[in-house]
């Protein structure tokens, strides 16, 4: 076992490669929540995003497309959740379940072909001067685009929600849809707006573990994070720079385990790669009893008759 070798400036950056995922998924459906929609097919999303992306990056030859077609893959296959939900009326709990499980064999479907492919790479930014700072820029300036993509999203959705007339009219839909729809708001169409989002965050994330992360295409390489990233809403408490400090605590705890694996510690690796799943549970035991900070609409279904 040798703990010295683990370099704290790359485990630091490290840690915020693993976090974006989380974080784009996370931020996605703390919006969907917000409008009082429980969409629990953010896994499946995800993983159709993941080959989404992988696909056309690898067809094109350009990762910016890729990302593009995981946004669009996500949101078409929150239109299924849509659908159900809001047409249907069916329970959300239900279909998004149901849209986990659709997303997960529908990508192996897709992604046959792909194994064992390397997709084209997007590289990272360097900002001359600043990236050469010791310490910090290797930590902070030189990254891929999309973990900054993932910040700056981050930061729009906490103006928006806070600041801004859309914002409220979305956290108002998720307060009380009732009254809402008697004021005249369109419940559903901003419903499914705030679906759609979701979606395209749920993909985006998913094609930056298969083309930056992991940059390959493996059955099912989502592994989970789309679970972590639903319980990361929780912790965040429906905020949205909690869901970044969040997505950093997650990612770090990832990264980490992978690290002392590396370095040999006399921990079962198995315990190790359990640990970022034992930590969500403990967290969501812990915060369950606070439910004031919940929408009071998440996961009801709304009736236009009313």
């Amino acid at each position: 076992m040798d703990l010295g070798e683990i370099n704290p400036v790359l485990l630091i950056a490290s840690l915020m490669v693993a976090a974006t995922p989380l974080l784009l998924a996370a931020i996605g459906e703390l919006v969907v929540e917000k409008a009082g929609v429980l969409n629990l097919g953010v896994e499946g999303m995800m993983i159709v995003g993941a080959i989404s992306g992988f696909a056309i990056s690898v067809e094109t030859g350009s990762p910016w497309l890729g990302f593009i077609a995981a946004a669009i893959g996500g949101a078409v296959l929150s239109l299924l959740f849509v659908l159900l939900t809001q047409f249907a009326l069916a329970n959300q709990v239900a279909s998004g379940l149901a849209l986990t499980l659709f997303g997960l064999g529908f990508s192996a479907l897709l992604g046959q072909g792909y194994v064992g492919v390397k997709p084209p790479s997007m590289g990272d930014i360097h900002i001359p001067l600043i990236s050469d700072i010791p310490v910090i820029g290797p930590i902070l300036f030189q990254h891929d685009p999309i973990l900054y993509v993932g910040i700056a999203l981050t930061a729009a959705v906490w103006v928006v929600l806070k600041y801004t007339r859309v914002g409220l009219i979305l956290r108002a839909v998720g307060e009380n849809h009732d009254a809402a729809h008697a004021l005249g708001y369109k419940v559903i169409k901003i419903r499914i707006l705030a679906i759609l989002f979701g979606g395209a965050c749920a993909g985006l994330g998913g094609a930056y573990i298969s083309l930056i992360r992991v940059p390959q295409w493996t059955e099912g390489m989502t592994a989970g994070v789309g679970w972590i990233a639903l319980a990361l809403v929780v912790f965040a408490s429906w905020k949205p720079w909690r869901a970044l400090l969040g997505a950093y605590l997650f990612g770090g705890i990832t990264v980490l385990q992978l690290n002392l694996q590396a370095a040999g510690v006399a921990i079962p690796v198995e315990y190790l790669a359990m640990s970022p799943y034992i930590i969500t549970i403990l967290v969501l035991v812990i915060l369950s009893a606070d439910k004031s900070s919940a929408p009071a609409s998440l996961g009801r279904i709304f009736h236009a008759s009313h």
